[in-house]
């Protein structure tokens, strides 16, 4: 007789099966279809914006293409499944644009959508071209936004009460493990079957956080999810061609991943799997690191009343800012000293903040690169200096409290002729839940990202797909394909 699964392992499973979502509960579904365009249009934007990013891109495999295999988004990649998913995940990510969730871990439940839409858009493929019978769910739009929140909350749950992170692993072991889960059942993979997928995860070698820490943040924080992403893919596939998991994968003595790894006291859930996460994302208007969002919004706040005081030039009459912020900001994006790369520089409070205070304006993609002439201002490296950065109980405390979810800087400035700026603190910047301009601001960046490659008529028509429940996923996905140009081949 065969173990029974461990628990953790069991209940999400379990979840990803038997959890019904309320089909009248609209405000979910809406927030979904706003999640998937949302992640794509940013796909978009690093298709068209980022050079490094695409040379990632089917790395080292030439002209190969896959017949019947995932059409890559903002590409003419056609590729398999596990290469598309990591691509797709670079796309989504590499630029730092996509939602965000904190919590005692934090992360982006929007790289799921990576190994998700790659998955379905391949079987929908090969299945009409009678390679295989699928035996899972219709592979339709509704379809897609079912994995899509459940994968979202699955890596919800586990960031709200988990923090990896105190072990020195990197947050995309949950893309693996919510997109493992989710891809099983796209699969038709039974729940069994899908328990031994979700094994293996835990099995797996997992990510440190080295790429996205002090000193040696590097451009793989941005390919990290992809890379999860194609794992997840990878093992589901395994499991599908007969490959058993292991029952006792978290609580085996001594190898499991509990006892050698994360802690016997296991996982904590402060919270059921339902559909909380879809509901409660930061949406990212501009591409800076979620936790500092609040930050510039409090330095735009801060100019304007430099404007009312007459001061045109106000760089040159700060003597100090103080930026009050939470323990998390503290941990991942408080940095002094060179910054080497543009992974080092978005990753950067003091460098965004003393960004926005020079440029005028919140940070673009742009202002990261080793061209932009942001990275060899004398001006930028002096402002940065003069910022301190302090961690706050009381902010870190509302930012983990799941009734308020804030997610808060508090930025006062001293000038040189003594005065001070009071602090302009900022809870919920735009893109919050609780922003009232979050819905109709995630819409402008949604067109302003797909202008990089579409039509306005061509973003309106899959504006208007997206909406098609039965609307199968591979014609979705060819609205969203380009031509092969010289940089893919």
């Amino acid at each position: 007789m065969s173990l029974p699964y461990d628990q953790p392992i069991a209940d999400i499973a379990h979840y990803m099966f038997h959890y019904d979502i309320d089909e009248n509960d609209h405000a979910v579904w809406k927030r979904a279809r706003i999640a998937l365009l949302d992640t794509l249009g940013c796909a978009i934007e690093t298709a068209a914006t980022s050079v490094e990013c695409r040379k990632l891109l089917n790395a080292g495999r030439g002209k190969a293409s896959t017949p019947n295999g995932f059409r890559v988004p903002g590409t003419g990649l056609q590729v398999d499944p596990a290469q598309g998913a990591f691509d797709l995940g670079a796309l989504i990510r590499y630029l730092d644009h996509n939602d965000a969730l904190g919590g005692a871990e934090w992360g982006h439940p929007s790289d799921n959508l990576a190994a998700i839409l790659a998955v379905m858009d391949w079987l929908s493929r090969v299945s009409a071209s009678e390679q295989c019978t699928h035996a899972g769910p219709p592979l339709t739009m509704h379809t897609l936004l079912i994995a899509l929140i459940k994968a979202y909350e699955i890596q919800g749950c586990y960031q709200m009460g988990n923090s990896f992170n105190a072990y020195g692993i990197d947050h995309v072991v949950l893309v693996k493990l919510a997109s493992t889960t989710a891809v099983s059942w796209l699969l038709g993979l039974t729940e069994e079957q899908t328990m031994a997928s979700i094994s293996h995860v835990w099995m797996d070698g997992q990510p440190t956080r080295v790429y996205r820490s002090r000193g040696n943040t590097i451009p793989r924080k941005g390919w990290a999810a992809g890379d999860a992403s194609r794992r997840a893919v990878e093992l589901a596939l395994y499991v599908r061609a007969g490959q058993p998991g292991a029952a006792e994968a978290l609580t085996a003595k001594p190898w499991g991943f509990w006892t050698r790894t994360f802690g016997e006291q296991g996982f904590q859930f402060p919270r059921p799997f339902e559909t909380w996460t879809i509901q409660n994302m930061l949406f990212k208007v501009m591409p800076v690191e979620g936790h500092a969002v609040s930050a510039v919004e409090a330095a735009l706040v801060q100019l304007r009343r430099f404007k009312e005081k007459g001061i045109s030039d106000p760089v040159t009459h700060i003597r100090s800012i103080t930026l009050r912020t939470t323990a998390a900001a503290d941990l991942i994006i408080k940095k002094t000293g060179p910054l080497r790369n543009a992974a080092d520089r978005d990753h950067c409070l003091q460098y965004v903040v003393a960004l926005t205070f020079l440029k005028g304006a919140a940070p673009d993609a742009f202002d990261y690169l080793d061209t932009s002439p942001w990275t060899a201002s004398e001006d930028l490296t002096r402002l940065r200096e003069k910022i301190f950065v302090v961690s706050d109980p009381n902010l870190t405390q509302d930012y983990l409290n799941l009734d308020k979810k804030s997610i808060s800087n508090g930025l006062s400035v001293i000038l040189h002729d003594s005065s001070v700026l009071l602090e302009v603190l900022v809870e919920y910047p735009v893109g919050h839940v609780r922003h009232p301009e979050t819905e109709a601001a995630v819409e402008a960046k949604f067109q302003r990202n797909m202008s990089y490659m579409f039509s306005q008529a061509e973003t309106a028509h899959i504006l208007n797909s997206a909406q098609e429940n039965d609307l199968p996923v591979n014609d979705f996905v060819d609205l969203l394909a380009r031509a092969t140009t010289k940089w893919n081949l």
